[in-house]
């Protein structure tokens, strides 16, 4: 008889926060698959715990991945962990959970503290509509093409980003979302250094190029104004204002076209001509 693949949430960083049906989860186990077998077994330890540990990661998902669900199919159970928060959310668990699944393998949640709810609940934005848009593409191509694909969204929007990159993701959501657009930045939740920062995109831009990021971050940028609907039938000259209008916040002419034109019968490029028009004159 199979065993059972465990989801398992571990503090993302207060220990404090670990939950007791976690603690006794990983004191039941067979195993542990952890993203990092050092800050799982520093974890562990915490909890008085020995357990057998398998590293599961981004790069050797194909080689692990199999072996852990061949020993739950035989018998074994396992907790799956990630460094901090709710395994497979913007992390390799996900393919491991879709395995398990199609092969018939038991996947039990034991759920506690996730960093993007967590700055969500924190950050001052709209709570009633959110987009998760994790670590955003590190290549150029795609990572532009990501942003303008959020142009148009209403969503408060979520994402993850290292210290390192810090300065140049807020530069680019700043040329995609224009200046004034709201953003709440979160850092070190739960630590000794938490620090929760609601501010602009232009502001956040001049802050950090003086102060260095440090630590891990969750970016909470509001969404959006929502566009006309079809049915309003709004004229090419009405899009333009409106354009204009998102131009004024700081938005680049292009996505502010972009946004303008979602939900009426015009294109970006109707929209976009008439704003230069309206310059050249």
């Amino acid at each position: 008889m199979a065993g059972t693949l465990y989801i398992v949430a571990t503090p993302i960083g207060n220990l404090n926060d670990m939950t007791p049906r976690a603690a006794a989860t990983f004191g039941s186990v067979d195993f542990v698959a952890a993203e990092d077998t050092r800050v799982t077994l520093k974890l562990l330890n915490h909890l008085g715990l020995k357990k057998p540990l398998v590293s599961y990661y981004e790069h050797n998902t194909k080689e692990k991945g199999q072996y852990i669900l061949d020993r739950i199919a035989a018998g074994e159970s396992c907790a799956l962990c990630s460094d901090a928060g709710m395994p497979a959310i913007s992390d390799p668990g996900e393919e491991i959970v879709r395995d398990a699944l199609a092969q018939g393998i038991p996947v039990v949640p034991v759920p506690a503290a996730s960093a993007c709810v967590t700055a969500l609940a924190v950050s001052g934005q709209d709570t009633s509509r959110f987009v998760f848009e994790g670590f955003l593409p590190v290549a150029a191509k795609p990572r532009k093409q990501r942003l303008e694909s959020l142009v148009g969204e209403t969503r408060t929007m979520i994402f993850y980003e290292a210290p390192h990159k810090l300065k140049g993701t807020l530069e680019d959501l700043e040329k995609t979302f224009g200046g004034q657009r709201s953003i709440t930045l979160t850092r070190e939740l739960t630590k000794l250094h938490e620090e929760i920062r609601k501010t602009t995109l232009a502001e956040a831009c001049a802050y950090y190029r003086d102060n260095a990021p440090r630590g891990e971050y969750v970016l909470v940028v509001a969404g959006g104004e929502a566009v006309a609907a079809p049915q309003e039938q709004i004229t090419l000259e009405q899009a333009a204002q409106a354009a204009r209008r998102l131009m004024e916040q700081g938005m680049p002419p292009s996505a502010a076209a972009k946004q303008a034109a979602q939900g009426t019968a015009f294109s970006k490029s109707q929209v976009y001509r008439l704003l230069i028009k309206e310059d050249a004159e």
